[in-house]
């Protein structure tokens, strides 16, 4: 939409009324469209007129008061300001579109205590609603180029260029272009300090992180220990039930190698007792043979021996008798001998000597006989002794033998025993550990001893003491940082990403403003030149770019009396130079502007009369190129108007109360 086009849809004033204002008990000033202008004598309340619109658009204070109490009327409570718009529909809608009445009323009221609050249609709104009301109309009270006071034309003049180039583009609505530069600036400011904080966090994070870090690393060391340690108690119960297991079998295996041996040491016994039954029947059976031979071999002998006596006898006998003999027949030789008695007895010798030796050879022969009867007693004797010696020891070595084989059934049958009390110990530890195991889950394969599953135990528990310090969300508490860390990391990416796009943005729209900054200056340049023409002045628009746009200004260039123009400043022209260049500019504006109201109080000030002239028929015909823009213009001067488009209102004041009148003629004086 055109600038016109917004004039168009913006809604004029049509009255003001003041209520215990200032000078006014009440007064109801009347504004058309066009030019406004209002002419009296200084002191008559001119000026508070446009006062009273700036109150009700929202200001706080003002040059002549610091105190909106200073304005109520002396005597006075309560000042009432209002202003009617003409709300009547254009192309088929209002200007304010809430409000279904032709005219839209908003008035201030203002209270000695200083209180003050808005009413809109008779209905009390906020602050903030008139100043989004004036918003959408491009009005702002504190913009001079659109309300200019009394005796701020000076102000106008000694504000900085950056300052007057915000005024000029506020005013001719590119506010947006240079907020929105500098909320892409912010924005980038932002970005920037955001990313140098995100910057910062991420560096803290990092160490944080490395900490962390470090107690996350010992957190997996330990739940890979606690993990182990109870792997290893698996392997452990899963070692002991090897270790049983094998134990077990072992002793089974040993078991039943026992009871067999054990059952062959009762049958050794066995046939060890009966043998030795048998050694020793057979020896009894030795001894009564031996018995009888000694018993044989004894009368055997006895009879040999007598024999042998006899013999021996016999022969002693014999040897006798032959001395007998000898003697005898010495005798008898030798002495008278009766020969029947010789012969008797030396047959009896005879006969005994014969009788003695048969009976020396009987008993010879019989001696031999026993001899040998004896000899073979003896050796059948020593053959049974040795029988008996060998049944003896054969009948010894089975007892010694079956003693061994009971001594060794006994310590069998212990050891059986044994190995079975081991058994039910070793099947009640398997018992005792099968709920364990059945929790253990499958079957941990280990060739290892439980001492040496249980050694390491021991040192894994150890190495697990000295992490016992470990906050158990470590690994939480790693995680959450690492995670922020990545989303820090992210929304950095995202912000570099965004800060790129930004200055490219920014770029783009610096880029705008400035074509459009210099759009206007060229468009406005030549007006400013041709209203300096009609007083004799030449002047130029610069636009100073600086390093920044919060830096850029806008210079005013001029130069009177054929001078070569120069920057405007309040030491190189005098005052009423600088009011024409100045009132020059804001006509030069005028065009572009696009708050439906603009106001100047005592423009011509410093002014001399044929300047004054000049510069107020460039207003007059600013006005006719701008029918939908309402211009208030203020002076105690006394001034022409040989145009019947200007609506004119003198102020007079009487008995202390200011009066308002309107004109229909074409001059007014003071």
């Amino acid at each position: 939409m055109s600038t016109e086009q917004e004039r168009a849809f913006s809604p004029p004033i049509k009255e003001i009324i003041l209520e215990n204002f200032m000078s006014y008990e009440y007064a109801r000033i009347p504004l058309n469209q066009g030019l406004n202008l209002i002419v009296g004598p200084n002191g008559a309340g001119k000026s508070s007129i446009l006062l009273a619109i700036s109150v009700a658009f929202g200001q706080a204070y003002t040059e002549r008061s610091r105190k909106l109490s200073d304005l109520i009327r002396r005597g006075k409570d309560i000042a009432r300001v209002s202003l009617i718009f003409d709300n009547r529909a254009r192309e088929g809608r209002r200007p304010i579109p809430y409000s279904k009445a032709d005219t839209f009323m908003l008035s201030r009221y203002l209270r000695k205590d200083g209180s003050y609050w808005y009413e809109a249609d008779y209905k009390e709104i906020d602050k903030s609603e008139v100043v989004r009301l004036l918003r959408e109309f491009g009005i702002n009270p504190d913009n001079l180029l659109i309300i200019m006071h009394q005796g701020m034309i000076e102000e106008l003049g000694a504000i900085s260029q950056e300052h007057r180039l915000v005024m000029v583009e506020e005013a001719v609505g590119f506010r947006e272009y240079r907020e929105r530069i500098l909320t892409a600036e912010a924005d980038l400011n932002s970005m920037v300090s955001e990313e140098g904080s995100l910057s910062q966090l991420i560096d803290n994070a990092n160490q944080t992180i490395e900490y962390w870090k470090q107690i996350y690393d010992r957190y997996l060391e330990k739940k890979r220990l606690e993990e182990h340690r109870v792997l290893l108690e698996r392997e452990l119960l899963w070692a002991q039930e090897g270790k049983l297991s094998r134990s077990l079998a072992s002793i089974t295996e040993r078991l039943e190698g026992k009871r067999e041996s054990l059952a062959d040491l009762r049958e050794q016994q066995k046939k060890a007792g009966s043998e030795a039954d048998e050694h020793r029947k057979s020896l009894g059976e030795r001894q009564v043979e031996v018995s009888k031979l000694y018993g044989a071999l004894i009368r055997a002998e006895r009879e040999r021996a007598g024999r042998e006596a006899t013999r021996d006898a016999m022969k002693e006998l014999k040897e006798e008798l032959q001395t007998l003999k000898g003697d005898l027949e010495e005798l008898l030789n030798g002495a008278a001998v009766d020969s029947r008695k010789s012969k008797r007895m030396k047959e009896f010798i005879e006969f005994t000597t014969k009788k003695s030796a048969g009976d020396s050879e009987e008993a010879g022969r019989k001696k031999t006989e026993l001899d040998r009867e004896v000899a073979s007693l003896q050796a059948e004797v020593g053959s049974v002794e040795s029988a008996i010696r060998k049944v003896t020891d054969d009948y010894i070595a089975q007892r010694v033998r079956f003693e061994v084989l009971e001594y060794r059934t006994k310590v069998t049958e212990s050891e059986i025993k044994d190995l079975e009390r081991s058994e039910r110990e070793i099947r009640g530890e398997l018992d005792a550990i099968k709920p364990d195991l059945e929790k253990a889950g499958e079957r941990i394969m280990t060739q290892r001893a439980p001492y040496e599953v249980s050694e390491e135990m021991k040192l894994v528990s150890a190495q697990l003491q000295k992490l016992q310090d470990l906050p158990d969300d470590a690994e939480k508490i790693y995680r959450d940082y690492t995670g922020n860390l990545e989303g820090l990391k992210g929304k950095l990416q995202e912000l570099q990403d965004n800060k790129k796009l930004m200055l490219k943005e920014l770029e783009e729209r610096k880029k705008a403003w400035k074509n459009a900054v210099q759009s206007l200056i060229d468009e406005v340049a030549p007006i400013y030149q041709q209203v300096l023409s009609t007083v004799g002045a030449t002047g130029a628009i610069r636009l100073d770019e600086g390093d920044a746009v919060a830096e850029a200004g806008l210079q005013l260039l001029v130069g009177f009396k054929g001078a070569e123009p120069a920057i405007l400043d309040p030491y190189t022209q005098s005052g009423g130079e600088r009011s024409v260049a100045l009132v020059a500019f804001m006509l030069s504006l005028q065009s572009r502007i696009i708050s439906p109201l603009r106001a100047m109080d005592e423009f011509d000030i410093h002014m001399d009369p044929r300047n004054r002239e000049g510069i107020f028929k460039m207003i007059l015909a600013q006005g006719k190129r701008n029918p939908n823009s309402q211009h208030i213009v203020i002076t105690p001067s006394i001034i022409t108007v040989a145009d019947r488009t200007a609506h004119v209102i003198t102020v007079q004041s009487v008995h202390g109360s200011s009066l308002v009148k309107e004109y229909a003629s074409t001059s007014a004086r003071r």
